[in-house]
């Protein structure tokens, strides 16, 4: 499924201006390599026809642009269209000037590795097998260049053989090498528009919990007038009356919005005191989305030296909690039954450990685990080992990136069999003085809070 997307997502990736610029700079290169061949060099060569088949080229471009508007993108058909009209025109041009013996003869690969970059793979496959086809057909059948002094110039037998077979293998393994590595800075990009989007929304959610908590914190004062005032006049009511039900019903629902708000304000909007939080507090939070999905997560927090008493206090940042979330969602996905999230501390270093129960990561991808994507390319047995599944690739590369921003350092292994333990084992480490807050600051000046009459 992704192959097909990254192949749709090709269609219309090529400008016709910048295929007709290419053209025009190949033109000029065939133009002067016949001038110089001729005046410089006085080679004996079939001077019509070349003229023709560069004048073709010529045409042709003049009449795409005179057609087509220069910002035009060029469909599938299109450009492989445009790509077969130079390779011929470029194979014609070496038949009429000795064939293989011919060193620009190499240029018949251009086409091929552009199709490779920016066509589908049936389009990349056919301008390959017609360039396969061309430089076996100009290396048997070719008009021979002869100097001023009528000596044939060509190459050596075993020279000519091996240059053929170079450039069939060149064809395949340039076209195959583009292609894999556009692929991946394509997967890489959507893969980096992802995170970007998924920090986003993070910080949204963070910046709407400080403004909820500051509505709290704002509103607190009314609400607390409107039940001290409800009070006080419930005492000069009978409870009898009508007016005492209503300034007690008054009284309720002033105490529930109350209690709302509170419930709602999670994060202050300038409160330091609730912008940085304990490291456990910070785990818990990024792990608490995934505490009711049926595994039973276990929480350790300690000092590596028991020495160390002080409880580290961390920023609440967006990009932790969701790398950490992702990190605990992969765990409790592959988990049988248990999960461990154990975070340590040391002198000069905050550690995390996510570690699952399950399978633990598939040989085939764990040197590859945090580049997006990765899950497509497992291989058929851990596809049978984790059936239905199939993420643990994206979500990880987001997860890896987030939290490599906030200066942390990711390990992906499984867990040592040798101790009768399985399952996936993750750490995340920071240096101390990265992450953790500047708690001598304070938590700011007092403010004076009036109460409105």
């Amino acid at each position: 499924m992704s192959d097909f997307i990254n192949d749709h997502h090709r269609s219309n990736w090529v400008p016709l201006r910048t295929l007709v610029l290419l053209r025009w700079f190949a033109i000029t290169g065939q133009i002067a390599a016949l001038l110089v061949a001729l005046f410089v060099f006085q080679l004996r060569l079939e001077t019509g026809l070349i003229a023709a088949t560069i004048g073709a080229s010529i045409v042709a471009n003049l009449v795409i642009s005179t057609v087509y508007p220069s910002n035009k993108r060029l469909s599938e058909r299109e450009a492989t269209l445009m790509l077969i009209f130079d390779l011929l025109q470029l194979s014609i041009l070496l038949y009429l000037t000795g064939g293989l013996n011919n060193p620009f003869a190499v240029l018949i690969l251009a086409p091929v590795t552009i199709a490779a970059t920016v066509l589908h793979l049936s389009s990349t496959v056919l301008l390959g097998a017609l360039a396969m086809v061309a430089i076996s057909a100009i290396g048997l059948l070719n008009l021979p260049v002869e100097s001023a002094k009528g000596f044939v110039l060509e190459l050596p037998g075993l020279f000519h053989f091996g240059f053929w077979i170079a450039l069939l293998i060149g064809v395949v393994f340039l076209a195959t090498y583009a292609r894999q590595v556009t692929t991946e800075m394509h997967d890489m990009s959507e893969a980096l528009l992802a995170t970007q989007l998924a920090l986003a929304r993070e910080q949204k959610l963070t910046d709407l919990g400080g403004v909820v908590a500051a509505a709290a914190h704002e509103l607190g004062t009314p609400l607390a007038t409107i039940m001290l005032v409800s009070s006080e006049l419930s005492r000069e009511f009978k409870a009898s009356s009508d007016h005492h039900e209503d300034v007690t019903l008054i009284h309720q629902q002033a105490a529930r919005c109350r209690d709302i708000l509170q419930s709602m304000g999670r994060a202050g909007k300038d409160d330091l005191h609730l912008r940085q939080v304990p490291l456990e507090t910070l785990i818990r939070e990024a792990a608490e989305p995934h505490l009711d999905r049926g595994k039973a997560v276990h929480f350790e927090m300690g000092p590596e030296d028991p020495a160390l008493t002080r409880h580290p206090h961390v920023l609440r940042r967006p990009e932790i909690i969701h790398g950490l979330r992702n990190l605990v969602q992969n765990a409790v996905d592959f988990a049988s039954s248990d999960v461990e999230i154990i975070a340590s501390w040391s002198q000069s270093e905050l550690r995390v450990q996510i570690a699952d129960n399950g399978a633990g990561f598939p040989p085939s991808v764990i040197g590859r685990i945090g580049d997006p994507f990765v899950g497509r390319r497992r291989q058929s047995e851990d596809r049978n080992r984790r059936p239905g599944y199939q993420g643990m690739g994206l979500g990880l590369f987001i997860a890896k990136t987030l939290l490599e921003r906030t200066g942390a350092k990711i390990l992906f292994r499984n867990a040592s069999a040798r101790r009768n333990q399985s399952g996936a084992v993750i750490d995340v480490i920071w240096p101390r003085e990265v992450l953790e807050a500047q708690t001598d600051r304070g938590l700011g000046e007092n403010q004076l809070f009036e109460l409105d009459a």
